[in-house]
């Protein structure tokens, strides 16, 4: 297929973009800055979705569209903050369906993520539970129905709601300084469910859903084995040889972050039921498994 990739050059996308050329797709990379590093074939355009404008034409030379684009959540959630978030996403996705608007028979994969089920506590959260509550929940709703107009035009859409993505480079960056100095631990009182996948399984969950023509709706992009906090930071700091004995209370979190860290002390227990029904195989289904895995890139980028 040919491909065109929004808000690619961060974490995700810097993995996505190159698996996807690997797998014989022709990608063209839409960056704000055309400074974007990727190797050929891979090509790289200025554009920026959140403003209408020439790159809308590109849409319909292409036969997928995935949209990454977003600012950073993990901010003060102050007035401009989660404009910021909101609007980011929300714009970047319309001015995308309002280019498809004007083609037929087109993919698009939006983005999403797990926070649109809000607080969910220790129930299971499949793509039929209901969306929750919180300013993240109501992101993700408008978010999504940004994207499902799309099918209003002939589009297929796909959205994968993505779980904290654990690989070198993302968040667990910020994790392995504390924790290797064996100051890290749980957060909060550590009950609160995380739901991650590894950065290889998400890859290989957006180019499953981008090539198999029957998928089309929400998908929870996260592994089949969530945890609790507790269990998580027991488990990274074990896959480091060190202890997990510091806490982080709710109240300095509170301090620090506002609204937003809300974000850590609560959780979604999810399952990605809607990927098995299609028969996606997960490479990496446990945490332990994917921290080994993951941890000696960071050993090593750390003594070289």
């Amino acid at each position: 297929m040919k491909i065109l990739a929004f808000g690619a050059t961060g974490f995700v996308g810097a993995h996505l973009v190159p698996h996807l050329a690997e797998r014989g797709h022709e990608v063209t990379v839409a960056a704000r800055s055309g400074k974007a590093r990727f190797s050929p074939p891979i090509r790289v355009v200025t554009a920026d979705p959140v403003t209408p404008g020439p790159w809308q034409d590109l849409v319909g030379e292409h036969d997928a569209v995935v949209n990454l684009a977003g600012s950073p959540v993990m901010t003060r959630w102050n007035k401009a903050g989660k404009e910021a978030v909101l609007q980011s996403r929300v714009l970047s996705t319309r001015h995308i369906v309002d280019a498809l608007a004007r083609t037929t028979g087109k993919t698009l994969l939006c983005a999403n993520a797990i926070g649109f089920y809000g607080d969910a506590g220790d129930a299971v959260c499949t793509e039929e539970t209901p969306r929750g509550n919180g300013f993240l929940a109501e992101v993700c709703k408008a978010w999504q129905a940004e994207a499902l107009h799309a099918q209003e035009f002939g589009h297929r859409v796909v959205i994968p709601r993505i779980s904290v993505v654990l690989g070198h480079g993302g968040a667990l960056d910020k994790m392995i300084t504390p924790f290797s100095l064996g100051l890290g631990g749980r957060i909060g009182h550590g009950r609160q469910w995380f739901s991650w996948i590894h950065i290889n399984d998400l890859t290989r969950v957006m180019s499953f859903l981008l090539e198999t023509p029957e998928a089309s709706g929400p998908f929870n992009a996260c592994a089949p084995e969530p945890v609790t906090n507790a269990r998580f930071t027991q488990s990274l700091a074990k896959s480091l040889g060190r202890p997990a004995i510091l806490p982080v209370p709710a109240f300095a979190l509170r301090l620090a972050l506002e609204e937003a860290a809300g974000m850590l002390l609560t959780g979604q227990r999810c399952q990605p039921e809607a990927l098995m029904r299609l028969g996606f195989e997960f490479a990496f289904p446990g945490l332990d498994a994917a921290l080994a895995d993951i941890i000696p890139a960071f050993k090593t980028a750390r003594s070289s």
